[in-house]
């Protein structure tokens, strides 16, 4: 005979199943196409949501790891995102990300963003070609001076790398608010296509001047470290999700801080370091829908102090 223990215990379970399934039909659900933003230099769309490869792609031979990478990508372009960011300082991100593309015939969906990360111009030249053969393509989207190092002999090379179409755009990348007048510098004086800088909801550095010569000067803005390099994140994690974010049609702190740095309008794509498939599609949330006039931004600003 069923006691009536038994029987609370097997509810309790069919309960909790139910849940399960409906969350797992719910990741497997189509994603609505995510916006995109011109980039200035030639008015090409680019999805507001990309993936950054730090740490999170820095996996090497692992296959399970690799696996759960490969969901990520296929999350990517199944919510219209293509940017994928990487760099010769992140291990074997670009050897992995490449390899991922190439299994699954997706080369032609992904925005390959990478970096030159080294002194002199043989060096560069060197470092950038082994991209290319990691990433097993014979055109990079995006060739980005890391951190300014050597940026005005790089930026010679990207200037003949660009004519002979082996990089589509060119552009530099910082990732501490103690580097922006160096940035700022760079975007006064030379013609660039994008800078990657860091901005979110606690680190407003680049509000004040570099967005808005940005926008000033027609460069795309990619957006590094939105979570605050992840300690943001993990601070809200035991927060209840205000109230207001249901205006901008948010239900996690991940789409809440995607959509502060995406309301600002200088703003092209952002690109939070991705490793996981849930992770993935809360993010592309962020990529639709409305986003922070300058009142609402406020608001998350204080939500998050």
């Amino acid at each position: 005979m069923t006691t009536r223990r038994a029987f609370l215990r097997a509810a309790a379970a069919a309960t909790l199943a139910a849940q399960a399934d409906r969350a797992a039909h719910a990741a497997d659900a189509p994603l609505q196409p995510m916006h995109k933003r011109p980039i200035p230099s030639t008015n090409e769309g680019l999805p507001v949501i990309g993936c950054g490869t730090w740490r999170t792609f820095d996996v090497g031979d692992d296959a399970a790891r690799r696996r759960e990478l490969a969901g990520v990508l296929r999350v990517l372009f199944g919510a219209g995102g293509s940017v994928i960011d990487s760099s010769p300082m992140y291990g074997s991100s670009e050897a992995v990300a490449g390899a991922l593309l190439a299994e699954a015939h997706t080369r032609d969906k992904a925005f390959i963003a990478t970096k030159v990360w080294t002194d002199g111009r043989a060096a560069g030249i060197a470092q950038m070609e082994q991209s290319m053969r990691l990433w097993q393509t014979d055109r990079i989207d995006l060739m980005q001076i890391h951190n300014l190092l050597d940026w005005r002999t790089h930026l010679a090379t990207l200037r003949d790398w660009k004519a002979a179409g082996k990089v589509r755009y060119i552009g530099v990348t910082h990732y501490t608010s103690g580097a922006f007048p160096q940035v700022e510098a760079v975007l006064r004086s030379e013609r660039i296509d994008f800078v990657q800088i860091n901005y979110a909801a606690n680190d407003r550095d680049a509000q004040a001047r570099l967005l808005p010569l940005a926008a000033e000067r027609g460069v795309a803005v990619i957006v590094n470290q939105p979570f605050g390099g992840g300690s943001l994140l993990a601070s809200l994690k035991n927060r209840p999700l205000p109230a207001f974010a249901q205006e901008l049609g948010c239900t996690s702190w991940a789409q809440l801080l995607l959509k502060f740095v995406l309301g600002n309008p200088a703003v092209t794509c952002v690109i939070p370091g991705t490793g996981r498939r849930e992770y993935m599609i809360d993010n592309a949330h962020a990529g639709v829908g409305v986003y922070p006039d300058a009142a609402m931004t406020r608001r998350i600003a204080d939500a998050v102090a």
